[in-house]
């Protein structure tokens, strides 16, 4: 099985999921962002997570997309890594995710605890369990704001499962990132990334293997930059970069989540604003608002590929 700290060591973009004017997911509007990030050095991807709104897409629509998106990273970056979320309520759906993320070429699955109802620890880990069959590694999301949480007991468990390569822990929980740092050398390859915006130097100081900060999405500069810091033990520059992710993240005070940030995008000439249903696009004072945010940290932020 694969080493997970080959799919989550150093930065992984969360990809926000460009979509048309109906809200589905397309691939063909996704290749200007995709050819910045690559440009920018970013190499490893993360599809239809939360930044991707992932849990908004029907399974029904999202086979074309992973398709489409998954050969456009391999042409630009040859053996770019890509992660793809596959939390869902039940698990026939995930599986049914599963099965289409490994048809389009995925690494490897991501997925959260069953979303919506509450389960029992027992329960949750047969979720996982049942990834078994698939043939990739699957990567454990811990989103508690969205799903059931991943418990100590629950990582125990998960830990005797062969096909888990990794956890990306977004919780913001610095006490449990430690406890899943400490749990993960205990067996050899698995791996811990974090979320948490806000924490990501202090989780690499931690020993998290890497970072999925969904600021990469316009600033994947900081985020290379920050991974490069830690690994040359440049702690100063560390919290120096950390302080300026943190204010990045300021853009959700004027749209929270993903709108906010595909506006960004939008506006850079990287993606369409459109969002998922029910979600709203960035009305125009936001838009406004953000425009004004776009030139106040303009050298921080992602641009287009020139040609």
């Amino acid at each position: 099985m694969t080493d997970g700290r080959s799919l989550l060591g150093g930065v992984t973009t969360p990809l926000i999921t460009a979509m048309d004017e109906t809200g589905r997911p397309a691939a063909s509007h996704a290749g200007d962002l995709l050819s910045a990030l690559s440009g920018a050095g970013i190499e490893k991807l993360m599809l239809l997570g939360s930044n991707g709104e992932g849990p908004l897409l029907p399974t029904s629509v999202i086979r074309p997309f992973l398709d489409g998106v998954i050969s456009q990273w391999r042409s630009l970056t040859g053996s770019g890594v890509i992660t793809v979320n596959v939390t869902a309520a039940g698990t026939l759906e995930a599986l049914e995710r599963a099965e289409i993320a490994a048809a389009a070429g995925a690494d490897a699955l991501v997925m959260s605890p069953p979303i919506y109802f509450h389960h029992s620890e027992d329960e949750i880990v047969a979720h996982y369990a049942a990834l078994a069959g698939i043939g990739l590694p699957v990567i454990a999301y811990n989103a508690p704001r969205y799903s059931n949480p991943l418990t100590r007991q629950v990582v125990d468990a998960l830990l005797d499962l062969d096909h888990l390569v990794g956890i990306k822990d977004s919780s913001g929980d610095i006490e449990f990132l430690g406890h899943l740092v400490e749990r993960a050398r205990t067996r050899p390859g698995f791996a811990v990334s974090q979320g948490a915006e806000t924490q990501l130097a202090v989780a690499l100081e931690l020993g998290a293997d890497g970072i999925v900060p969904g600021i990469a999405n316009i600033s994947p500069g900081l985020a290379l930059q920050l991974a490069a810091a830690h690994q040359a033990g440049e702690r100063e520059e560390m919290q120096r970069l950390q302080a300026l992710i943190t204010d990045l993240t300021k853009l959700h005070a004027i749209r929270r989540g993903t709108p906010g940030v595909k506006e960004i995008l939008a506006q850079l000439g990287l993606c369409p604003p459109y969002v998922a249903a029910p979600l709203l696009r960035s009305e125009p004072a936001e838009r406004e608002a953000l425009h004004e945010f776009i030139t106040r940290h303009e050298d921080q932020l992602i641009r287009p590929t020139k040609g």
